[in-house]
């Protein structure tokens, strides 16, 4: 075993959150793959399903997704007819994307047992540790936003 000057392995934040996202998605997963969606257009449709439309690169860090992956399951959504895209009239370079009535039909037939896992999870977890944990996550993300690298290279003094 090799000792580094760095905390262990198991207390690592970036493991402890993956580790947590894991365990939540595992609820989810079976209920998306039973509607035929995975994860990343689950996450594009509810990101849709909050706005008129987007434009594709908002989209992108919106739903947390990098372009090339982002421009393969906006393809798979449209030929599903589940989102429509067009040109916007103001710059013929920007793709803009909005859910169609059929991803709004889907989203309703998901929604129901999207809810009974939320409520699963609440009632294991604890609703007011589940709320503490979404604010302290919002709060850590905030907190974050402004850091640059800059500012956490050691000092000489």
């Amino acid at each position: 075993m090799h000792h580094l000057p760095m905390r262990e392995f198991s207390r690592s934040l970036p493991m402890a959150l993956l580790r947590a996202r894991e365990a939540v998605m595992r609820q989810f997963r079976p209920s998306l793959r039973q509607h035929g969606l995975t994860e990343q257009q689950w996450r594009i449709l509810r990101a849709l399903a909050a706005v008129e439309e987007s434009e594709v690169t908002e989209l992108a860090r919106t739903a947390f997704l990098l372009g090339p992956s982002l421009s393969r399951i906006l393809r798979d959504l449209e030929a599903r007819r589940l989102i429509e895209r067009r040109t916007a009239e103001s710059d013929q370079r920007r793709g803009m994307v909005s859910i169609s009535e059929k991803g709004l039909k889907l989203m309703e037939m998901v929604a129901p047992s999207s809810e009974v896992i939320y409520a699963a999870i609440t009632r294991r977890y604890g609703a007011r540790k589940l709320l503490e944990l979404q604010d302290m996550l919002g709060a850590l993300e905030a907190s974050l936003a402004g850091l640059g690298v800059d500012d956490v290279e050691p000092s000489d003094e």
